[in-house]
Parts: C-alpha cells; structure tokens; sequence
C-alpha cells in the first residue's frame, strides 16, 4: 500500500494594507467609468458611420451622433489636461495638476483653514455636539464605567513602574533641596501652625496620638514596668520596686485616659499655649528662626533623608501598585465610585454639562488659533513632496471616477444640441 501523498499548503499571500485595498477599489472604479465613457464615444462614432449622408429623421440622427463625438472629446480633452498632456502632446495649458500642484496645496491649505477651522465654525460644532451629555450616557453604563476604570488602572501601574529610585534621587537632589534650602522654613511653619491652631486641626492629632499611646501602655505593662525599673535605686527590695513600677504604669494609663476624656485638661490646655507660642516665635523670633534654619539645614545634609524619601515612595508605589491592580482594590473601587457619581452629576446637571462643552469648545479653539496654521501646513508640505505625475495620479485616483461623468454628460448632451441645432437648420431651410 502506498503512503498517502501529502498535499502541499496554499502560499499565504502578503497582507494587504486597508489603504492598498481602498486604492484598488478606486482604481477598478475609475477604469469602470472610463470604458462606460469610451463605450458611448464608439457607440456614437458607429451610429455617426452608419446615418452618413442620410436624410429625414436618420438626418437627426446623424447629427445628434455628430455632435455626440464632438462633446465627448472635448470633455475627454478638458479632463485628461487637469492630470496629464492629452495624447502625450505639450498643448499648453494642459497637465495642470502636475505642474500647479504646489498652487494647489497652497489653496486647499487656505481653503481648509478659513472654512473648516474658523473660530465660529469650530465653536459651533463642538457645542452641537453635545460632548458631556454623551459622555454622561456612555458612562452611566456600567461595562462603561468598569472598562474606564480598567483601562485608568492599567496606565497608572504602567506609569508608577517607570518612575525609578534614580528619578526620585535626582528629584530630590536637583529640584526639592535646592528650593528647600533659598526657602525660609521658618514663615512656612509659622503659617501652617497657625492655620492649624486656629482650625483646631491639631486636636484630632492630638486625640490620635493619645488613643494610640493608651492602646500601648494597656499593651505592654511588663515593657514599662521594665523601664521604669531601671531606674530603680539598687537598694531597694525587688518586692517593693515591682509594686511601685506598677503603680506607677497605672497612674500613667489613668493620666493618659483623664487627657484623652477631658477637652479642658490642663495638658491639653498647656499643649495649645506651648504650640500657639512656637507659632508666634516662627513669625517673629529671630533666635527661633535662626535656630528653625539650622535645623532644616541639618535635616537636607543628612544622608538618610534622601534614602527616607526614596523608601517612602517605594512604599507608597508598591501599596498604589498592588490596589490598582488587584480588581477589588481599594483604589479601583473608589474610582468606580467617583465615575459613577461623575455620570450622575452630567445627566442630572444641565449647568454642569453647558459648562463642560463651553471649556471644550474654547479649548478647541485655543488650540486651532495656537496650531491651526501647523496643521494645515501639513496639506502643502505633503502635496510639495510628491512628485508632479505622482500627484496627478493620487488625485485622478479620488476624483477620477467621478469626472468620467463630465464625459458621459457631454457625450449624451452633446447629441441633444446636436438635433436640436439640425432640426433649427431644417427649418430655417
């Protein structure tokens, strides 16, 4: 028994570019026309040969083939001199794509800014558009909503990956110290706390640091008993100095929680008038500012800032990292949220959405008045590269098919007049 022969694949023809395939559309269209063109010249000539020299109504027929011709071949002549010379004879005026096709670009550059990019044309369609409320529609759909959220998330975590150790380095050292040290620290402080104190920002600080600093003590007795112990005097019985450093983390605890029960407390109290004087020494002390810029100076030449800084933002990359990419995360469902509620507020609020198109719209014409002449400029560098054949191709390409039509019209009109013009004639005779 014979192996079974193998059938040799198919060749895989290259890929075809949509602009190739949209070019052989166009092209297979205008040789359609073409031969539709010519087909009514032939037929005309034949008719013509056919009624020579004949009389009554084979006459009118004669003369409108007559005039058939002529029409055909002067709109044949008109359409062929815009791309090329007819018949390949230097009649001037002819091939005026080719030789004028730098006027050309020039004009369609000017044509297409004063009535494409003018202000009120430009300002008009943007505002008809309807921009927001589309927007507001398209979001408050929730496969929306989500895939704005993917799509934010994952430029986000490809964004945070690119920024280095060495890109934060030379922030810090070329951008961040240099302005920190030509900044007086001491006004900035002094300011801050001040807004601070007057807002009482820092009673939640406060309030924070005291809940934390119970939890602690309530946590780790034997850790401050043991402390409090080394400063035991060494005479003293075991027995004693244990109940006293007892009594004493009690007494810490119990003092810690009167703080943290009581707004007027007298520590709380001697807190803000401790604060409300540093405030005011920062704005007007000397000494104290002197002494706020030598230790601001200390802190920028100290080697671990930099490394502190560096180990921040690894920290804070790797926690937005891992929120952004885990789809239940923190950070993506917050910003689901505030795409939502942005839906909400285009398809409920008729100011905001007319608000947000008038931005647009100026936005947009910020930007044509600002680059619109680089934008149309590209028509006239483009169309200055080609080749002068090269551009009457591209262009009897586009429009070619459609000019076919001059062709047919003049051939089908012409043969009208021309029975016309001959029935006048037999009448005048």
């Amino acid at each position: 028994m014979s192996p079974p022969v193998s059938q040799a694949a198919p060749p895989i023809s290259p890929p075809t570019s949509p602009l190739a395939s949209a070019d052989d559309v166009r092209r297979r269209g205008l040789r359609r026309m073409r031969t539709v063109a010519l087909a009514l010249l032939v037929a005309a000539a034949a008719v013509y040969l056919a009624t020579l020299d004949r009389d009554g109504f084979l006459g009118f027929v004669n003369a409108g083939a007559e005039a058939s011709m002529v029409g055909a071949i002067a709109d044949w002549f008109a359409v062929t001199a815009l791309f090329r010379h007819p018949l390949r004879l230097p009649i001037p005026h002819t091939a005026l794509i080719p030789r004028r096709k730098d006027d050309l670009g020039r004009g369609l550059q000017e044509f297409v800014g004063e009535n494409f990019l003018a202000e009120d044309v430009v300002r008009e369609r943007i505002t008809s558009a309807r921009i927001a409320a589309r927007v507001g529609d398209w979001l408050a759909e929730e496969a929306n909503a989500r895939r704005v959220v993917v799509e934010v998330a994952e430029v986000a975590v490809v964004g945070l990956g690119k920024v280095r150790d060495d890109h934060v380095e030379a922030l810090v050292h070329e951008a961040l110290v240099p302005r920190f040290r030509e900044e007086p620290i001491s006004p900035l402080l002094g300011g801050l706390l001040s807004e601070a104190l007057r807002d009482d920002v820092h009673h939640g600080l406060v309030d924070l640091a005291l809940e934390e600093l119970a939890d602690w003590l309530r946590d780790n007795p034997d850790t401050v008993q043991e402390v409090l112990g080394e400063r035991a005097p060494w005479w003293a019985p075991d027995r004693i100095n244990d109940r006293v450093t007892a009594r004493i983390h009690t007494e810490i605890v119990r003092w810690v929680d009167d703080i943290r029960s009581q707004p007027g407390h007298r520590a709380r109290l001697a807190l803000d008038s401790l604060l409300h004087q540093l405030a005011e020494d920062l704005l007007g002390d000397d000494d104290v500012q002197q002494r706020a810029e030598r230790l601001k100076e200390r802190l920028l030449d100290h080697p671990a800032v930099l490394s502190s800084v560096i180990s921040l933002w690894d920290a804070l990359r790797r926690a937005l990292t891992g929120s952004l990419e885990d789809p239940d995360g923190a950070v993506r469902r917050r910003l689901l949220t505030e795409v939502r509620a942005l839906a909400d507020r285009l398809a409920s609020d008729e100011e905001l959405r007319s608000r947000i198109d008038r931005r647009l719209a100026d936005a947009t014409v910020f930007g044509v008045e600002r680059y619109g002449t680089e934008v149309t400029a590209v028509i006239t560098h483009t169309i200055e590269r080609w080749d002068g054949r090269e551009a009457a191709d591209r262009i009897e390409l586009h429009v070619g098919r459609d000019l076919q039509f001059i062709r047919i019209n003049g051939t089908l009109v012409g043969g009208l007049v021309g029975v016309v013009i001959h029935a006048v004639a037999v009448l005048l005779s």
